[in-house]
């Protein structure tokens, strides 16, 4: 049991993700019995619940809401059977907080780093150019990372998950189109891209010649964010940031993507119009 805690420690400590997993209902000699489950390459299990397959399946169990990010309460067989509740355990996630990568240190960044801030995202910011990509525009930002995109997703993909976003923000094919081609090599959750429709056109057109399936486009929210009709940054970060949770949790919301028309309407009275 001490070696157990001591790993679960280790990993708080770490910022790793960590599950603990404790029987809160159930048969007297299964009670308060306790797991500690690591994803690692290969995931690591420590302690029992009193049964192998009990073990077993809990165990993958925890690593899926880990994944997520979520702390749940779910029941089993005694032996792990589905369907069945004689065994109830709580799955407490320790995960670190979500990612968001931002491609491409322009006037949308600042604003949209600062609203994924106030929703817990370790926040990356990362241009090749370094005379735009410098802390005193980005002070916000977690970190901001000089290098070409497909460099910096080369380091840090393997680390992507569900959980994480990655918004392309360049509005410039030498750099835009090595990003998406990147992120669509890693597991992140949620992959974005901005543009107006003539440009996401072309754009497309330009990821299918550097071998991007139909499927792979699928996966591309562009143009990025819900049709709330934003115009700001500020209001453009909100609908990219809106559009991030409701492809997190499953929900149906008004995507910019998956409408038509132009992006920015006029307004009677809009203050953001030209006069």
């Amino acid at each position: 049991m001490p070696g157990m805690f001591d790993a679960l420690a280790a990993a708080l400590r770490a910022e790793e993700s960590v599950a603990l997993v404790e029987v809160v209902e159930g048969p007297e000699d299964l009670f308060a019995r306790k797991l500690v489950v690591r994803p690692d390459a290969e995931p690591v299990v420590l302690g029992s619940l009193g049964d192998a397959d009990l073990d077993r399946v809990v165990s993958r169990d925890a690593l899926g809401e880990l994944a997520a990010g979520l702390s749940v309460t779910r029941h089993y067989g005694r032996h792990g059977e589905a369907r069945e509740r004689e065994v109830g355990v709580f799955i407490e996630s320790f995960a670190p907080p979500p990612r968001m990568v931002i491609f491409g240190a322009v006037d949308f960044t600042a604003a949209l780093a600062r609203v994924a801030k106030v929703l817990g995202y370790h926040v990356t910011v990362c241009d090749a150019r370094p005379v735009f990509a410098t802390r005193a525009r980005f002070p916000m930002a977690d970190e901001v990372v000089v290098a070409w995109p497909d460099r910096h997703l080369a380091d840090i993909g393997p680390s992507l998950g569900q959980r994480d976003a990655v918004c392309v923000l360049t509005h410039d094919p030498k750099f835009d189109v090595p990003a998406i081609v990147s992120a669509l090599r890693t597991r992140v959750g949620y992959l974005g891209a901005m543009g107006s429709r003539r440009t996401t056109i072309a754009r497309n057109a330009r990821l299918r010649d550097a071998g991007v399936s139909a499927t792979e486009l699928d996966r591309i929210m562009a143009p990025i964010g819900l049709d709330i009709g934003a115009r700001t940054p500020e209001e453009t970060a909100v609908a990219i940031c809106a559009e991030v949770i409701a492809d997190r949790t499953g929900r149906t919301a008004p995507s910019l993507r998956d409408a038509d028309g132009p992006i920015h309407r006029e307004l009677v009275g809009d203050p953001h119009r030209p006069t």
